[in-house]
C-alpha cells in the first residue's frame, strides 16, 4: 500500500510539472515571452516567496545559462516591463530581482482563473488535510533540491 502510494504521489507531481510547464508555455506565447524568459519568471517569484531574492548570477546557474545571455535576458525583461533591479536591503553593493509591477499586473490577469479553480478544487478538503498535503509537498521539494544540488556536485 505504502509503495503504491509513493508510486501515484510520484506520478501525479510528473502530471503537474507537465501541465505546468503547458501553462507556461502559453503564457510566454501570450505575452512574447521566450520559454526561458517564463523560466526566469518562476524563479524570480518562487525565490522573492521564499524570503531569498535572486541575483542576477543566481538566476544564471538556475537557467543553466552564461553571464552573457543572462544579462541580455535581464535587460529585456526589464525592458519589457516584467521585472526590476533593486539594491538588496542587507548588502548595498548585492542587486537583486524583483517582479515590476506591469509584470505582476499581467501575471495577475492570466493566473488569477487557475488561483479560482486551485481554491474550488480544495474545497471539500478540511484543513487538516491542506496542511498534511502541504507538509508533503514541502519535504518532496526539499528532496528534489537536495537531488539537484547532487546532481551538480556530480559533475
Amino acid at each position: 500500500m505504502r509503495e503504491r502510494l509513493e508510486t501515484d504521489i510520484s506520478s501525479d507531481i510528473r502530471a503537474m510539472a507537465a501541465v505546468s510547464e503547458q501553462i507556461g508555455l502559453f503564457f510566454a506565447a501570450q505575452h512574447d515571452l521566450r520559454p526561458n524568459d517564463f523560466r526566469a519568471l518562476m524563479h524570480i517569484m518562487v525565490a522573492d516567496m521564499e524570503g531569498r531574492p535572486l541575483t542576477a548570477g543566481e538566476l544564471a546557474r538556475l537557467l543553466g545559462t552564461s553571464s552573457a545571455a543572462m544579462t541580455y535576458l535581464v535587460e529585456r525583461m526589464i525592458e519589457s516591463g516584467h521585472i526590476r533591479r533593486e539594491s538588496d536591503a542587507a548588502d548595498r553593493r548585492k542587486v537583486i530581482l524583483r517582479y515590476a509591477e506591469h509584470g505582476m499586473e499581467v501575471a495577475r490577469g492570466f493566473f488569477t482563473p487557475l488561483g479560482v479553480r486551485t481554491r474550488e478544487a480544495l474545497a471539500g478538503f478540511p484543513d487538516a488535510d491542506l496542511d498534511t498535503a502541504h507538509r508533503v509537498f514541502v519535504a518532496l521539494i526539499e528532496a528534489m533540491r537536495t537531488h539537484y544540488k547532487d546532481l551538480g556536485s556530480a559533475s
